[in-house]
C-alpha cells in the first residue's frame, strides 16, 4: 500500500494533506485494527487491548456511515481497495 520514496498511502490519500480526511481516519483505523487483531491471536487473554480494538471497531463503523451516507461512491472505492467489507 505504501510507496517507499512518494508520498501517496493508497491511490486517493496523500500522507500529509489530507489526514483529516474520512478516508486517512478509516485508512489509520483499519492499519490500528489489523495490528491489535495479530496481537490479540498470540495474547488471548489481553482484555484492555480487546476493549481497545472494539473501540477502534465502533469510531471506523461509524466513519464508514457517514461516508456511505454523504459519498456512495468514495465509500465503495475505499472498501474495496482496504479489503474490509463483503462486496
Amino acid at each position: 500500500m505504501k510507496k517507499k520514496g512518494g508520498r501517496k498511502i493508497l491511490g486517493f490519500i496523500e500522507k500529509e494533506e489530507n489526514r483529516g480526511s474520512v478516508e486517512f481516519q478509516v485508512f489509520s483505523f483499519t492499519n490500528k485494527i489489523r495490528r491489535l487483531a495479530s496481537h490479540l491471536e498470540l495474547h488471548k487473554k489481553d482484555f484492555s487491548s480487546e476493549r481497545g480494538l472494539r473501540i477502534l471497531l465502533g469510531k471506523r463503523r461509524r466513519l464508514l456511515a457517514y461516508l456511505a451516507k454523504k459519498n456512495r461512491v468514495r465509500y465503495k472505492k475505499l472498501i474495496s481497495q482496504l479489503n474490509i467489507r463483503e462486496q
